[in-house]
């Protein structure tokens, strides 16, 4: 990433120093003041087409940018979902193994109270 940054300085640092030296070599160039404002105006209008040109890759560099990252973030959001979904059917399902495991064993516990309740009913009639 620095690289790229470096490079990318290193070009705007060439173009901006050549833009700077040829303005500077028209202003003590030997020429007519006509021709040196022919001149001068030629390298405002290349510095002004330079300058659209960079605007415009800067806008779709951006709007590039820009769909990227919503698309990103519709597959982040999406697998969130997903991951929320996938963990509410999971917990879903193990209440539901958790609460027929109690009951069986509550209904078990009864049935069996009731059947030591029986035998000791059937004792004391015996006796």
């Amino acid at each position: 990433m620095s690289d790229n940054i470096n490079s990318k300085d290193f070009i705007i640092g060439t173009l901006i120093g050549g833009k700077v030296g040829a303005t500077l070599a028209l202003l003590y160039a030997h020429k007519s003041g006509k021709e040196l404002r022919e001149d001068i105006n030629q390298g405002a209008k290349q510095a002004k087409d330079l300058a659209t040109d960079w605007k415009n890759i800067a806008q779709e560099k951006g709007s590039d940018w820009k769909e990227l990252a919503y698309d990103k973030g519709s597959e982040i959001k999406q697998k969130a979902v997903d991951s929320t979904n996938e963990l509410t059917k999971n917990v879903a399902k193990k209440t539901k193994d958790i609460t027929d495991s109690i009951e069986s064993k509550v209904t078990d516990t009864i049935n069996r109270n009731q059947a030591d309740t029986n035998a000791e009913d059937s004792l004391e009639e015996n006796e």
